[in-house]
């Protein structure tokens, strides 16, 4: 069955959100905790070491009914079904959406298995100092050569579980400027260090041009056959990896069932295996999974993500916030807003339907955010003070890592008494100046994680993967395409030819010819 084709707007259920949300709009939610001594308990999801606290959100138990209703309507159980059997519901590349599969441990695909054992293999003999390089020396560096989906999950991952980590030095390399590359070239020793070139064409212009000029680096000291012993692949283009000269022994597949900004679990995470080992990597499958099973047989209710969904839903699409914002209390995560936004982002944000008609109602939130305490000395006021109603995702976790529990105490005080301080305000209360009002009745979720773990981390990215899933779904929208990406980079070719001929005849736009001669001068 491919995905229902349902604009929600006409649904019943739209309608009748959109008069209780001008019976309820100016509802304050000081008043519903004030009312319902138990608000507290009764809007909270506690599964396994997530607990997940909704109650500061502007919402009454006929919102949550009515949202229910509205996933009934457009579908979203049947979708969720047809996802996780492996129908084509990316209907417009004609592709299955089966990352779930990659960290399905029960009905693993066998080629999923393979490549498991073989990243298993690879990350022991590199970790192990069993593999060298071609001076006989063990690798000590690892290089990520990608960008967008080869680059932000596993980056994220890394910098998430460093204190997992072991002694290998694991470094990524995105951006197509030149500096970025020299820069990270610049400390490292071409007889320790292996580079991992993601891409599923091998042809992606900015990982390619990176590829390319490393290579060129390390074949300044070293001969072709050289190549083999500190380049490996993650591609489906054998050719192409065969004569960039990567030995195909050690090119890791892509499938086509796999998007790219889904695709850590995939042998997109060779450098996630290397830098905290497999056993690790295995159990942020295994945490993926266990949410992944969760979202699929949970009822609504109950189901973190649909929850989480459709309360994003009630904001953008009647309070028209348009953005929302992501703060984990935890350093770790600094570079999981970035990762999120590319998930996001780029799924959903769609102005055409699944029917092909263009959409007169919001999709797509927008997603920004930092990490706690240091938000709250850059963009809070804003969220306390300014005239925007801007959601908040509050993320922490019970415990440290390095158990220092004084800055651990601080931590958490500081993530919950901000919670606190957008839903009350200073509501009801004296102010000796109107510059100190805070109206308070600012919503927020609060996700309380036991501790950041491989299995937790993979839990939590499940859990917004497949809040982005119900999103798309109830607008209608395919999230599983990108086709706004591709437009800038077939101009980009033209473009290039211009710079580099330092000719603009084939240039049509007076802006962009102004601008070429500028940088041409």
């Amino acid at each position: 069955m491919l995905l229902p084709k349902i604009n929600p707007t006409t649904t019943k259920a739209w309608k009748k959100l959109t008069q209780h949300f001008e019976e309820t709009r100016n509802l304050k939610m000081q008043d519903l905790f004030s009312n319902d001594v138990s608000r507290a308990s009764k809007k909270v999801i506690d599964w396994e070491d997530f607990y997940v606290d909704y109650s500061k959100n502007r919402i009454t138990h006929e919102t949550l009914t009515l949202l229910f209703e509205l996933a009934e309507e457009v579908k979203l159980k049947e979708a969720i079904t047809s996802q996780f059997e492996g129908e084509t519901i990316n209907e417009t590349e004609d592709r299955k959406v089966l990352h779930t599969a990659l960290r399905d441990f029960n009905n693993r695909k066998p080629e999923v298995a393979e490549t498991l054992q073989k990243m298993k293999l690879f990350s022991e003999e590199i970790i192990k100092g069993n593999w060298k390089g071609h001076t006989g020396k063990s690798i000590d560096t690892i290089v990520n050569i990608g960008i967008g989906g080869s680059d932000l999950g596993p980056d994220m991952v890394v910098e998430s579980l460093r204190y997992y980590r072991n002694h290998l030095n694991v470094q990524f390399i995105s951006n197509v400027d030149g500096d970025h590359v020299m820069e990270t070239l610049k400390g490292l020793n071409p007889e320790t260090t292996l580079f991992i070139v993601v891409s599923k064409t091998f042809t992606t212009q900015e990982t390619l041009t990176n590829a390319n000029t490393i290579r060129s680096w390390f074949l300044e000291n070293a001969s072709e056959e050289a190549i083999a012993k500190h380049f490996v692949a993650v591609s489906s283009n054998l050719e192409a990896v065969k004569t960039f000269g990567i030995d195909s022994e050690n090119s890791f597949p892509m499938w086509e069932w796999v998007g790219g900004r889904f695709s850590l679990w995939s042998a997109v995470g060779l450098s996630i295996c290397c830098a905290i080992g497999f056993p690790n990597f295995e159990k942020l499958l295994q945490g993926a999974n266990e949410m992944d099973t969760h979202f699929q047989d949970t009822p609504f209710s109950e189901n973190i993500p649909v929850v989480l969904a459709l309360l994003s839903i009630w904001y953008n699409n009647f309070y028209g916030t348009e953005t929302e914002a992501l703060v984990p209390y935890s350093q770790y995560l600094n570079k999981l807003v970035a990762y999120l936004q590319q998930g996001v982002m780029e799924s959903n944000g769609k102005s055409i339907d699944r029917n092909g008609e263009p959409i007169n109602y919001q999709t797509g939130t927008i997603v920004w955010g930092g990490t706690g305490t240091n938000a709250q000395h850059a963009f809070f006021q804003l969220v306390h003070q300014g005239t925007k109603l801007i959601p908040i995702d509050f993320i922490c976790f019970s415990k440290s890592l390095h158990g220092k529990e004084d800055h651990q105490n601080k931590l958490l005080a500081n993530c919950i008494a901000q919670t606190e301080a957008l839903l009350n305000g200073t509501y009801k209360k004296e102010v000796e100046t109107p510059f100190k009002v805070f109206d308070g009745n600012k919503p927020s979720n609060t996700i309380v994680i036991k501790k950041l773990t491989p299995n937790s981390l993979g839990k939590l990215l499940a859990m917004y993967e497949h809040k982005l899933f119900c999103q798309g779904i109830l607008w209608n929208i395919f999230s599983f395409d990108q086709w706004g990406v591709e437009l800038g980079k077939k101009l980009a070719k033209t473009t290039l030819t211009a710079i580099e001929t330092n000719n603009t005849t084939m240039i049509n736009n007076s802006s962009t010819k102004g601008l070429l001669k500028k940088v041409n001068s």
